[in-house]
């Protein structure tokens, strides 16, 4: 509600000193810090407020108007209309009053008739100031800097008129507007500085650790353009510093190796998909060394890329090492191959000078030679003498093992379908021995004794990581009865299914043919990733 002149008149009599709110009354500390936040210094020479103060002059018709800032010891003068100085001490401010007032306005209609002013020099002396009218600056934490005055030299017993004082409140929230307008862009500057800064330090923070690497490091822009190698890449390399941006890096791999790595990156950036790969890096020295390169991508909050960062690792020696390993471990196993080429041979020679021992013999060896097949699956090759099928595939071992019952159009009598199972060398010498002795059995005695005949062999991989494998014989010879004893093939089979895998076997001798079930859980047929022996 505005104050009447009548108001004002009261203010000016009868107020005692005690009555009066002392100056000081707010936190100076955080009110220097705010103040500091605008940074006025040169403010007044730039004339940004000088409008304000002649329209605040014109409104209520007086010859000087201002807009100060109250600091700890003065108070600065941003905008001055009638008066020449630029600030005065604080302890003769009309507007420190203002600020701690409890109206948004304050008016004097007669500055010596109120105690509060009457002695001060302004009055007593220059300006001689007799009507004061003062709208108070607050910050957007709403704490006081000063206000937007009018003065005259004249009292006014009449003070201000609503339309003033509320012209005088809308000037002072427009002085506010600009000073915040000055503030935000100050501080617009001061969070770009800090962030520049920010980012400087930890561009320089991560050189130095780059640097410092014992890998290759690199780094590319979204569209896999590189600008940025650590000095360990042009230590290795040899290469001038930044002679490998761009796609220039490509040409630093072997040439049997660019296309590969070229399409392994492109299809990285492409899908955003981690990039790894082997490839041969050229050597400051001129040679090529094995090199491992992996790459991730970096995102944003949106899940765009940014930046894709990089390492390239030498693996030479290890490359080397594995290399010689793996020779070494593919003439060992050609080797056993032939143990079992040498036992077969031996069987056989002790066959033909024991006739009673022939059948026997021949079983033995027939063992031994399926042995000898899983055992070529899973082992070692090289290149020129790796199996087509995957060695790690139970449907490819089981394929390799049922070679010799293909019919006469080269189609094989076992036909395997369903799921596949990864298998390894564990697990290759129980299977061999299983799946023998049922082929075996079926050859002599049951559906592959026939030239109708033939075995369906399904796979199941169940949810509980259970694997069902079901030998069904058809076409076979009618079974008219169940066999009332077990050979030594019948145990063979419980060994290898049971004991060595762990499973559990059950035959039902149909009249169309013998349908066996073995369940083995999956965790039997290879080892978990990392835990298998070196090839």
């Amino acid at each position: 509600m505005d104050k009447t002149p009548e108001d004002d008149a009261t203010a000016c009599h009868g107020v005692s000193v005690a009555d009066t709110p002392a100056p000081t009354f707010m936190n100076e500390a955080d009110r220097a810090a705010v103040i500091r936040a605008y940074d006025l210094a040169g403010y007044r020479d730039s004339g940004q407020l000088d409008d304000l103060a002649a329209f605040a002059s014109e409104l209520c018709g007086t010859p000087i108007a201002l807009v100060s800032v109250v600091e700890e010891e003065t108070q600065q003068f941003l905008a001055t209309v009638g008066i020449d100085a630029d600030q005065t001490p604080r302890d003769t401010s009309f507007c420190a009053h203002v600020m701690v007032g409890r109206a948004e306005t304050m008016v004097v209609p007669d500055a010596r008739r109120d105690v509060r002013f009457a002695d001060y020099s302004l009055v007593k002396g220059p300006p001689h100031i007799r009507f004061y009218a003062g709208a108070r600056l607050l910050s957007r934490e709403g704490i006081p800097l000063g206000a937007i005055c009018v003065i005259s030299p004249e009292p006014r017993p009449e003070g201000l008129t609503p339309f003033q004082r509320r012209g005088l409140e809308v000037l002072a929230t427009a002085v506010m507007g600009r000073l915040q307008d000055r503030r935000a862009r100050r501080e617009h500057e001061q969070a770009v500085e800090a962030s520049e800064a920010r980012v400087a330090d930890s561009e320089q923070r991560f050189r130095t650790l780059a640097d410092t690497m014992p890998q290759m490091v690199w780094s590319t822009q979204p569209d896999g353009f590189h600008d940025y190698y650590n000095a360990r890449w042009y230590e290795f390399t040899g290469m001038p510093d930044g002679s490998t941006d761009g796609e220039a890096w490509n040409g630093m791999f072997h040439v049997e190796d660019q296309e590969r790595a070229w399409t392994r990156w492109r299809h990285s950036l492409a899908t955003g998909e981690p990039y790894q790969i082997e490839y041969r890096l050229r050597h400051s020295d001129g040679t090529y060394r094995w090199v491992l390169g992996r790459a991730l991508p970096i995102r944003d909050a949106e899940g765009h890329i940014t930046r894709w960062f990089g390492t390239c690792t030498d693996i030479h020696e290890q490359k080397l090492a594995l290399e010689e390993r793996e020779i070494v471990s593919q003439e060992l196993s050609h080797r056993i191959k032939n143990i079992f080429a040498v036992i077969s041979g031996l069987i056989a020679f002790a066959a033909r000078s024991h006739p009673d021992f022939v059948g026997i013999a021949s079983d033995l060896r027939d063992r031994i030679t399926a042995l000898g097949r899983a055992h070529d699956f899973v082992r070692p090759h090289s290149p020129q003498s790796r199996p087509k099928a995957r060695q790690d595939s139970l449907h490819g071992l089981l394929g390799d093992l049922f070679e010799p019952y293909r019919g006469d159009e080269d189609v094989s009598r076992i036909l395997v379908t369903g799921d596949d199972v990864s298998v390894d060398d564990r697990s290759a010498t129980p299977l061999a021995l299983l799946f023998h002795e049922l082929a075996t059995n079926a050859a002599k005695y049951g559906a592959l004794s026939v030239p109708t005949g033939h075995v369906e062999l399904a796979v199941r991989r169940d949810d509980s990581e259970m694997v069902t494998l079901c030998w069904q014989e058809l076409g076979g010879p009618k079974l008219y009865a169940t066999p009332d004893h077990s050979g030594f093939g019948s145990q063979l089979v419980e060994l290898s299914a049971v004991r060595q895998l762990g499973g559990k076997v059950r035959r039902d001798w149909q009249p169309n043919g013998l349908v066996v079930t073995i369940e083995v859980l999956l965790a039997a047929f290879s080892r978990p990733p990392g835990t298998g022996p070196c090839r």
